[in-house]
């Protein structure tokens, strides 16, 4: 099979890229720059998923696409953020319709739940972020979704993957993620206190597998939540501390006192540039609605099934004490 990638390079795509490769499959890796960490097996292809001739040269050929490119951003309105998420994901699914792609998986989001009308309970049939008050990220998401669905009307063999808070090796960005980074600085020991509140975490690799999964037995049209485990911020910090030796943050800090103090913190992190802040209000919104997540029926048709918490903790630790992220002397 001939498997092809949008955002190949990047954090999941990485991680995809190798499933599909162990598996015997050939990938097409597709990007606007070749991350050095993409391995050598893996035909890469420049492309721009804004430019429909690019994108379709891209996908000639190939048996399943696989849709991960996406702008994350916490900014109320971004241009740029929608045309990715909407324009881009119609692109995607019009050209591999065109070159006959037997499936397409479209990575879309948990954010694209309108989370303030779920009840902190979170399955498919959940209302969706359409409130011009959400963040464009969120309102974008389900409005690329709509565009996906809209082409696969018209015959495209498509199914829709929702990852919850993506976190775990193996992370080779130019920068880590966020929650990888927030880990990160809980086993160096500089997280003294952590905001009440928590998040379903999903590690990455089982993102990527939840997605060959849904490449193989997902149902034309169908939508699944790839999900993880809830648990409190503070405690999965604290958890990734313990393995370096540490105790990890202390201090629980409530929400109101948060909220209270975020405008004076935000001038002293970030300056007069709010761009991502995250003390913003959307941030704190999104720990403060963040809901219980039902993946029953990614494991029902799927079998997708996500490995053990602190199995993830502990390898993650593993990995950034491995490629520098953590000093050996912080992890005896």
């Amino acid at each position: 099979m001939i498997a092809a990638i949008t955002g190949a390079c990047g954090y999941v795509g990485l991680n995809l890229t190798q499933i599909l490769l162990e598996a015997g499959h050939q990938v097409r890796a597709i990007d606007r720059v070749r991350s050095p960490q993409l391995d050598a097996r893996a035909t890469f292809f420049e492309a721009d998923i804004l430019d429909p001739a690019s994108i379709r040269a891209a996908l000639e050929g190939v048996d399943t696409v696989y849709h991960l490119v996406a702008k994350i951003t916490l900014e109320q309105e971004d241009p740029v953020a929608w045309k990715i998420n909407v324009d881009g994901v119609r692109n995607v699914a019009e050209a591999a319709l065109a070159c006959g792609a037997k499936r397409m998986v479209h990575v879309s989001s948990i954010a694209s739940f309108d989370a303030n009308k779920c009840n902190r309970r979170l399955s498919e049939t959940a209302e969706r972020s359409t409130d011009a008050a959400l963040p464009v990220y969120s309102r974008s998401k389900y409005a690329g979704e709509v565009e996906f669905l809209k082409v696969v009307q018209k015959g495209l063999d498509g199914v829709v993957c929702y990852p919850t808070g993506v976190y775990g090796p193996i992370d080779h960005g130019r920068e880590i993620s966020r929650i990888n980074a927030v880990l990160r600085d809980a086993a160096r020991g500089k997280v003294p206190a952590m905001v009440a509140g928590g998040f379903d975490l999903v590690d990455v690799r089982d993102v990527a597998k939840g997605l060959v999964l849904a490449s193989e037995r997902g149902r034309t049209g169908e939508n699944y939540l790839l999900g993880g485990h809830y648990i409190e911020m503070i405690d999965v910090c604290q958890r990734a501390a313990r393995c370096v030796g540490r105790p990890g943050p202390k201090v629980r800090l409530p929400m109101g006192f948060v909220r209270l103090i975020s405008p004076l913190m935000s001038r002293l992190v970030k300056g007069d540039d709010q761009q991502d802040n995250p003390l913003s209000k959307s941030a704190l919104d999104a720990i403060e609605t963040s809901p219980i997540v039902d993946r029953s029926k990614a494991e029902r048709d799927l079998g997708y099934a996500p490995r053990p918490l602190d199995e993830t903790v502990s390898d993650l630790v593993a990995f950034l004490v491995a490629h520098g992220h953590l000093q050996l002397a912080q992890a005896a």
